[in-house]
């Protein structure tokens, strides 16, 4: 028999009763504001067509690294769930199945943040009270379905209902972002802006790198034979980014590593990269290059620049074959910040007009180099725990070691870096929970006085992040 679904109204609070108590007052002066969803990767063709998303399974499994990467865990195949295949190689397409297979392993999920935001997007979104499970499979399926064909659950009518402020997703350098300026041309007043994210034309090592040149060039007028015409087609393209609304750019490098060559060593090396020649060594000194490269254009533009270092990414070759980027396999690396950023930092740390927001996978570096670097250099803030540490566990971790050294003020708030739309009200509330929990902490520590963190509690939930993003 399936057991109840339900979300207890102080989860993630303390267990002592008095820091509770406080926990639960601030989370009430929070639990409404609106949300601003800085970074992420959502789909803009949701926001632009405003067309009924497909069906349950389309919307919660098949774009979700999350989830299937779990099931992938545990032998289930990419192709029984519906995930696309590079070469179009037949898969799985009944939505129902798809679901049934899903259910019949969502125990798999127990303990993890994807457990407790699905939970919460089934019960508050969609207003289930029996939990997911093998025997409640096609109830679910067909009652989001039938929900799903409504003029309520249209994405344009979700963000809506999130009372989302803010969302900006993610596109590479040679996207026309057709989709950004439908929405712009609409006249629909949600807020959904682009961010940068040049990685294709930057890392040496990203496939089709010398063909994606050639298309940079074509987009820009642009000749990126030349190390001084590549560095202006950057230029053109952040620019038309800034039209589509994008405030910041996002670097998804393998490391922190940066250089500061001289214009006509990095010249030299552009002309190695691009010949399709080069070393593994020439190819993370140029990502080093380019990261300066791009730190400089930010103080030219006023774009923030995120990096988001520390990712092995499609670490499964055979499923990075056979299915693409961004199929559950990145994997964590250790990664190094006080070398790797200081030629970038010798030549632009002391500039206050520069914004870098630094995140990381390695929790490691925390309190021996992350926050020590943001607490003294003006143009660094830290970005919150993401990807495998943005759960209740992570963003304690992070408060915890980061908090002495960088304090609040030297944060970024939060952000949701998620493809999965319907998750992003639980995934805020969780972060807001976790925050009033440490908030109280403090409080009950008499470490802060209750006046304090509730300015606090509202900054990290809602001001931060507009301010570290310009919004």
């Amino acid at each position: 028999m399936s057991q109840t679904l339900s979300m207890h109204p102080d989860r993630l609070f303390p267990a002592d009763a008095g820091t509770r108590a406080v926990a639960r007052a601030l989370y009430q002066s929070v639990k409404d504001l609106p949300i601003i969803s800085p970074h992420g990767h959502t789909d803009p063709s949701w926001f632009a067509g405003n067309e009924p998303f497909a069906n349950a399974a389309e919307l919660f499994i098949t774009p979700d690294h999350y989830v299937f990467r779990m099931l992938y865990s545990q032998g289930v195949s990419m192709e029984s769930l519906g995930v696309p295949s590079v070469d179009g190689a037949a898969v799985e397409t009944d939505g129902r199945k798809i679901w049934q297979r899903f259910a019949n392993h969502y125990h798999l999920l127990r303990g993890t943040p994807s457990r407790m935001w699905l939970d919460s997007v089934f019960s508050e979104v969609f207003g289930f009270e029996q939990r997911l499970d093998s025997s409640t499979a096609d109830t679910y399926y067909d009652s989001i379905n039938e929900q799903l064909a409504t003029p309520a659950f249209r994405p344009r009518a979700l963000f809506e209902r999130f009372n989302i402020e803010l969302l900006a997703t993610t596109e590479g350098p040679l996207d026309d972002l057709a989709h950004h300026r439908a929405i712009r041309d609409s006249g629909w007043s949600g807020r959904v802006i682009t961010t940068y994210r040049p990685d294709a034309v930057t890392d040496p090592d990203y496939e089709g790198f010398v063909a994606n040149l050639g298309q940079f060039a074509e987009l820009t007028g642009e000749d990126t034979g030349t190390w001084a015409g590549y560095l202006n087609a950057h230029r053109v393209r952040r620019a038309f980014f800034k039209t589509m609304g994008a405030t910041a750019s996002d670097h998804g490098h393998p490391s922190a590593t940066t250089a500061n060559l001289s214009p006509s060593q990095a010249e030299a090396l552009y002309n190695t990269v691009r010949s399709g020649k080069h070393s593994a060594e020439e190819a993370e000194l140029f990502r080093g290059q380019m990261l300066t490269e791009m730190a400089g254009m930010s103080l030219e533009d006023g774009l923030v620049m995120q990096i988001h270092p520390g990712s092995f990414r499609n670490h499964n070759d055979a499923v990075f074959q056979r299915f693409g980027r961004d199929k559950g396999a990145d994997i964590p690396s250790p990664t190094g910040y006080v070398k790797a950023l200081k030629p970038l930092l010798d030549k632009y740390g002391n500039e206050p007009e520069l914004e870098i927001i630094l995140f990381t996978l390695d929790e490691t570096s925390y309190s021996r180099e992350l926050a020590p670097l943001a607490g003294h250099y003006p143009c660094l803030r830290l970005g919150p725990p993401w990807w495998f540490h943005d759960s209740p566990e992570g963003m304690r971790r992070f408060r915890q070691q980061a908090t002495e050294t960088a304090g609040f003020y030297n944060t970024a708030g939060f952000n949701d870096d998620t493809r999965a739309f319907l998750s992003i009200p639980a995934r805020h509330d969780v972060a807001r929970r976790m925050d009033c929990a440490f908030l109280a902490e403090l409080v009950a520590d008499h470490r802060l006085q209750e006046e304090e963190a509730a300015e606090l509690a509202v900054d990290l939930a809602y001001n931060l992040a507009k301010q570290a993003y310009r919004l």
